[in-house]
């Protein structure tokens, strides 16, 4: 009798956890499915990316999560340029670092944590156990997932990895997605020539940088660039030479600037150039190093012969104005004015139209100077006229 209840004490037991556990997988499960249904409606590139850094993290109580990225194109890296809160991501130049962990057939791994294999996958110390995912899509290695617990049994190599299976499938589609979404709106706000931005998108910018620079009394400096007689080397050589003269400026423009900087195709052989937070000084000096160095660069043609090119360049700070819609469009013309003056004069060379914008004070001061110097003028013309000449 005693060993039938201790027999039936101990399949209760049995069956008590295996209901625990079925509670548990479901929780998982629920979790995942919640997680998922997240991951597939994210808006954007970035949200998808801090929802598996943040959110996951918190769903599930892991202490560390991590994510490698391969981009070859350096794609991911212009879309997510200037992102906070993404602490975790690591972008790589090739997936050579990922086969070397994963081998030829990416599979998951779960297992105790070892600082030498793993140890360059975390920002963080204190793990026990890690899982790391490799994302496959259409056959190629696109990144890996890593998640790191402080619980040395929390990832066993014993463990089942079917939800972890499925979690990096929807990843692996829901990046492709993303990636190819932020590709079609680059595509829209792009020069396909050049590659450096195009002229809607630049007008859209300068229009937020020029209201940020106002209200927050910051200089803002606005170039406009045009290459010295283009047509002539589309006439004497031909357009294909020409879209290559383009591609270089465009480059060169582009490694002179700043991460905020923004340059952007404006047409034709016309380029514009926004520089946040610049003084008028510092921008002169920017504008002075493009020009040299596209002066000094030797442009090849097919041909084999090799063309020296110069550009002229207008400069112009934002200036103080009544109406907020007319800031960048004032500025924009203000540097084109600057830059018909340096084609006027020669070419080859920077011409500034206006100094940065002044204080209350300092345009007071100037008034009263102004003012006091007509009053001065009005009582010399009137001391020298004739009626006052002694007879």
């Amino acid at each position: 009798m005693g060993q039938l209840q201790a027999e039936n004490f101990s399949l209760r037991q049995q069956l008590e956890t295996l209901l625990f556990e079925a509670r548990c997988n479901e929780d998982k499960m629920r979790r995942f499915d919640q997680l998922e249904r997240r991951l597939i409606g994210a808006p954007s590139l970035v949200e998808l990316l801090r929802l598996l850094l943040s959110e996951y993290r918190a769903a599930f109580g892991v202490e560390c999560v991590t994510l490698a990225l391969v981009d070859p194109e350096y794609e991911a890296a212009r879309i997510l340029d200037g992102e906070a809160g993404l602490s975790g991501l690591t972008l790589l130049p090739s997936a050579a670092s990922l086969e070397s962990i994963y081998g030829s057939n990416p599979r998951p791994f779960l297992g105790v944590y070892d600082p030498a294999i793993h140890g360059r996958l975390f920002d963080s110390r204190g793990i026990g156990s890690v899982a790391l995912l490799p994302l496959v899509r259409q056959d190629e290695l696109i990144g890996s997932l890593h998640f790191g617990s402080a619980d040395p049994e929390r990832y066993d190599s014993l463990s089942g990895t079917q939800f972890l299976e499925r979690l990096t499938a929807i990843i692996s589609v829901c990046l492709g997605s993303a990636l190819n979404h932020e590709r079609l709106k680059l595509i829209g706000l792009t020069d396909a020539l050049t590659g450096v931005q195009n002229r809607r998108y630049f007008e859209h910018r300068c229009q937020i940088e020029a209201r940020n620079a106002r209200r927050h009394n910051q200089p803002l400096a606005c170039m406009f660039l045009d290459i010295d007689r283009f047509k002539r080397i589309n006439d004497t050589y031909g357009h294909q030479a020409g879209d290559e003269v383009l591609r270089h400026v465009a480059g060169i423009i582009q490694s002179q600037l700043r991460a905020g900087d923004t340059v952007a195709r404006y047409g034709g052989e016309e380029f514009v150039v926004m520089l946040p937070q610049t003084p008028v000084n510092h921008a002169k000096s920017i504008a002075e190093r493009i020009r040299e160095r596209i002066s000094i660069h030797p442009f090849g043609v097919g041909t084999g012969q090799v063309l020296n090119v110069t550009i002229s360049i207008g400069l112009s700070m934002l200036e103080d104005c009544e109406e907020e819609a007319e800031l960048s469009s004032r500025m924009i013309e203000s540097a084109d004015r600057a830059l018909y003056q340096a084609k006027s004069c020669g070419r080859n060379r920077v011409v500034c139209e206006s100094l940065p914008r002044q204080s209350a004070e300092g345009i007071f001061f100037r008034h009263c100077i102004e003012s006091a110097a007509d009053f001065l003028g009005m009582l010399k013309q009137t001391f020298t006229s004739n009626r006052f000449k002694v007879r």
